[in-house]
């Protein structure tokens, strides 16, 4: 049995990306196969207007899910700040599951604590106020009570909205804040942190209270590459498809 633990985030997938589409198709069908365990850190979905939304590529993925879950392939999913409206009945038609904001896993014996990432850029204080509203039920029920396409045609009009304030924002207010990563560590005892979003992929080392800590951020894929952070009882390395 294969003790393999693979990592991946902010795939993005949509329609208009076909490309990184068929590369994580491939993905699912070959290399995930061969894994004890997949974790996917948010943003699978470029945007996810809810569970009830049946248009290309969602169907070819949810069955390609199903069936490595169906291997006994084990697949955990953190939503990210572009697909925080996956549910229940996605997990249920794919097999995978639902993970906290925040959680802690054993990795070969080190605790790790794994999140998406948005959670730690705090000095984006508009996007945490939308994020903190958007999160509610209240908010949540309201668009799913609407109609698909209205879903559909809303999103892609906040997603253009979203484009161009980002160009108005500096790099680092869009970053993680130092402080926040060390205070969510300390609140979660950990020293190791996995995490998506920022698309700065890089290992940060720095010390926690006089102790050695290690900050992994993974890479957002494109049509022209895919990365995976793959880890084992031996260590950690990155495969570039």
């Amino acid at each position: 049995m294969n003790h393999e633990t693979l990592f991946i985030s902010d795939l993005h997938l949509s329609l208009e990306k076909p490309e990184i589409t068929r590369r994580f198709l491939d993905f699912l069908a070959h290399r995930a196969t061969k894994a004890q365990s997949v974790y996917i850190l948010g943003d699978l979905f470029d945007t996810w207007v809810g569970d009830d939304d049946f248009m290309p590529p969602n169907n070819k993925i949810r069955r390609q899910l199903k069936k490595l879950t169906d291997s006994g392939v084990k697949v955990f999913l953190q939503q990210g700040n572009r697909d925080f409206l996956l549910g229940e009945r996605f997990a249920q038609d794919t097999g995978v599951i639902l993970l906290d904001d925040y959680a802690v896993i054993d990795l070969y014996g080190t605790p790790t604590l794994i999140t998406h990432g948005d959670l730690l850029c705090t000095d984006d204080l508009p996007y945490q106020a939308f994020r903190v509203k958007s999160h509610t039920s209240e908010w949540q029920q309201n668009v799913l009570s609407k109609p698909l396409l209205l879903r559909l045609l809303a999103a892609r009009w906040y997603r253009l909205r979203s484009y161009f304030h980002k160009r108005k924002k500096s790099n680092d207010i869009m970053d993680v804040n130092q402080d926040t990563v060390i205070s969510v560590m300390q609140k979660y005892n950990t020293l190791r942190l996995i995490h998506g979003h920022t698309h700065r992929p890089d290992l940060h080392q720095f010390d926690i209270d006089g102790q050695a800590a290690q900050r992994f951020v993974l890479a957002q894929w494109s049509k022209n590459v895919g990365e995976v952070l793959c880890w084992n009882q031996d260590g950690y390395q990155l495969e570039v498809f």
